[in-house]
């Protein structure tokens, strides 16, 4: 499971610095935990509990849960019996039993340098409570699911956890997803309500986010499921920028309906047009005016440790997104535990993750586990080139951050730059570094320890999905040797195992497919509204272990190595795109029979979409009709899903039986020669084919 000891050889060290305040400060002291924590979790997870409010004490077992499907339905339940509220936990208890109230809880840095924004958690209680009031004044209860829509700003942080304090169930919508993908989350968690904002710019982008929100809600009604409320936050308005986070009222004089007029950002005070957004009074409600009257207390609502936290959608082999449920308690606890030990939180850190709260990595270590360790975060709205691609070490000094978590992506892209915008800035207060999303390569992996890190910082390469909830695979900063690349060991409870395809243990060193024996308490609860999903997905290929879908290495010293997705996905940018979804995006074009989508390799994103199309009989592939492709995958999924190459196929290398051979698709667009076994192709010949009309023959 873990190694008895760890190599000397070829890995790199925490610094000795770093050792003498750590949590865990030893490999030793880490593996007497992590064995603790599978012998006996009642008594690891029970210590860990008494650091939070619990309304009511569980009763019976820590955990209890069904892996298997041949024995009865699936199931995880952590700390049955008991009864809390997530948002007291990180709030309340703070303020009022740490006396962290005057503590920065959020320092927000926004898009231009210079638009900024200091919030403790004090104020931050009060505008919570403020929102919560306003939900419960629009008839939001309990068990209600609300959709949020909204750009990286510290309201966003304030409507997930007003919907929490009162035991609503957020289900958020990354805000660079089309009107498609919006709609579609809505109808299928049944949203009551939704919050979105007039619009925000990414770099020099403005996205007029009120203008899709609008046109998803259009479409809801044409399929039949009227939204009644829709909460409008002036983001972008001169009231919102004149509005203190901590002030009630705004200007009186101005209607929330009026935002056509020019918005001052940044040190040189340029001046950006901001667009006109409709209103619909019949459904609209303006956000200020909403929390203008509202009280700043509210009573927490108390729920039992199983009740739905909230539902966050990520990309499904078969096209349709999954609606993944997370429950109250379990999450609390891991992603409280995962922030603490991963990152070796301390009292005077700074913490800056630079992902976007609409992903799993943004619930889990922007908003929930930083504030349950009372932790100061930086939040940001902007890009890490803009406006110039210095940007992320500016604010690293700026704020004296001390822990930094990004994506390999981001890494790439600035490496292309090379070191000296990195080097204008002194990153002195940097103390570690993390990674999320996807495998880091190791060339990336130096250039981060060498260049960002000078060396002196040691790198946590987080292995996690959506569905864990929090970190499974991770390096801890002074306790586990590093090795570039490898997501190196099982955080505390989880059980990992790499199965060959009849479903056999493998031992030693050895590839396959990454499982999980036994649960933690911050896993996923089901599919919401299709618990034959869940289990079909995640158990009925192994019964008896949670299948993650991704391959897996283990080498001789016992080191875990992601080696990608087995399924049908694709991981673009540290996100997991559907190749299903893009298909269907593509063949719903008139031009378009049939469409087939992989991954190729992509210096700076990691993976990129190469689709092949087979046009209907009569029509010829043009440049016009390859722009209306790529235009229509983005209004469907989202700019995010955007192909980089469409090669027209007229036929597809397919099987007798009709399968389409991806595999010789991924060669053809890697234009590798070498495809092994193509026996069982019908027709062998549409392989020269697709060579010869390759879209990018000197890639």
């Amino acid at each position: 499971m873990i190694p008895e000891k760890v190599p000397k050889e070829d890995v790199f060290h925490g610094s000795e610095e770093l050792k003498k305040e750590a949590h865990i400060p030893s490999f030793e002291k880490y593996k007497e935990l992590y064995l603790k924590s599978i012998e006996n979790p009642d008594e690891f997870w029970g210590d860990i509990a008494k650091d939070f409010f619990w309304k009511t004490k569980h009763s019976g077992p820590f955990l209890e849960y069904n892996f298997d499907v041949t024995k009865g339905e699936i199931f995880t339940k952590f700390m049955e019996g008991a009864s809390t509220n997530i948002c007291y936990n990180l709030l309340d208890r703070n303020v009022h039993e740490r006396k962290l109230g005057d503590k920065v809880a959020f320092y927000w840095e926004g898009n231009e340098p210079g638009d900024e924004l200091t919030v403790t958690y004090r104020e931050l209680l009060q505008r919570v409570c403020q929102f919560a009031n306003v939900l419960k004044s629009q008839g939001v209860k309990k068990g209600d699911r609300v959709s949020i829509y909204m750009p990286m700003v510290v309201e966003l942080v304030v409507a997930m956890l007003a919907c929490v304090r009162i035991g609503a169930v957020h289900s958020i919508v990354f805000a660079g997803f089309s009107a498609e993908s919006l709609c579609e989350r809505i109808l299928d968690s049944e949203c009551s309500l939704l919050i979105t904002a007039d619009g925000f710019y990414r770099g020099d982008k403005l996205i007029n986010l009120k203008l899709i929100a609008d046109e998803a809600l259009q479409k809801c009604r044409d399929k039949g499921f009227p939204i009644q409320k829709c909460i409008l936050l002036k983001h972008l308005s001169k009231e919102a920028e004149e509005t203190p986070l901590g002030s009630q009222s705004p200007p009186a004089k101005r209607s929330c309906p009026d935002l056509q007029q020019e918005k001052q950002t940044g040190r040189a005070k340029k001046t950006r047009p901001v667009p006109q957004v409709p209103w619909n009074p019949k459904v609209d409600l303006c956000w200020h005016a909403l929390v203008r009257g509202a009280s700043d207390e509210c009573e927490p609502e108390w729920c039992n440790s199983e009740d739905p936290l909230f539902i966050l959608y990520t990309s499904g082999s078969t096209g349709k997104p999954k609606g993944v449920l997370h429950t109250i308690s379990g999450y609390m606890l891991y992603t409280a535990t995962t922030f603490k030990l991963v990152f070796d939180h301390q009292p005077d850190d700074v913490y800056w993750c630079t992902a976007d709260i609409g992903w799993i990595t943004g619930h889990s270590y922007i908003t929930y586990g930083p504030l349950a360790n009372g932790a100061t975060s930086v939040l940001f709205e902007g890009l890490p080139t803009y406006p110039d691609v210095s940007r992320m070490w500016e604010i690293v000094d700026k704020y004296h951050v001390s822990k930094f978590y990004t994506a390999p992506t981001a890494i790439r892209l600035l490496m292309k730059y090379g070191k000296e915008p990195v080097h204008k800035y002194k990153r002195e207060s940097l103390k570690v570094l993390g990674t999320v999303g996807e495998p880091i390569n190791p060339e990336a992996w130096h250039w981060y320890y060498n260049v960002v890190g000078e060396k002196r910082c040691p790198i946590v390469d987080t292995f996690w999905q959506t569905e864990t909830g929090g970190h499974v695979l991770t390096p801890l900063p002074a306790a586990t040797p590093m090795k570039p690349g490898s997501a190196t060991f099982p955080f505390f409870g989880v059980v990992p195992a790499i199965l060959n395809e009849s479903g056999e243990e493998l031992e030693g060193p050895s590839e396959g497919y990454l499982v999980f024996k036994q649960p933690w308490p911050g896993v996923m609860r089901t599919v919401y509204g299709n618990k034959q999903r869940f289990e079909t997905v995640y158990f009925k290929k192994f019964p008896g272990y949670y299948v993650t879908g991704d391959g897996c290495r283990r080498d001789e010293d016992g080191y875990y190595w992601i080696t990608g997705r087995i399924d049908d996905m694709l991981n673009v940018s540290g996100h997991l795109l559907s190749t299903a979804e893009v298909e269907s995006a593509l063949v719903e074009h008139e031009a378009v029979a049939e469409a087939a989508v992989v991954g190729r390799p992509h210096p700076v994103k990691g993976e990129s979409l190469y689709c092949f199309v087979t046009l209907t009989d009569g029509l010829t592939f043009n440049r016009t009709l390859e722009a209306d492709l790529k235009r229509q995958v983005r209004e469907k999924i989202g700019a995010i899903a955007t192909p980089d190459f469409i090669q027209n196929a007229p036929g597809l290398p397919k099987t007798r039986s009709g399968k389409i051979m991806r595999r010789v698709l991924r060669k053809i667009a890697c234009d590798e020669r070498d495809l092994g076994d193509i026996s069982t192709l019908a027709d062998s010949s549409v392989v020269d084919q697709l060579f010869q009309n390759r879209c990018c023959p000197n890639v």
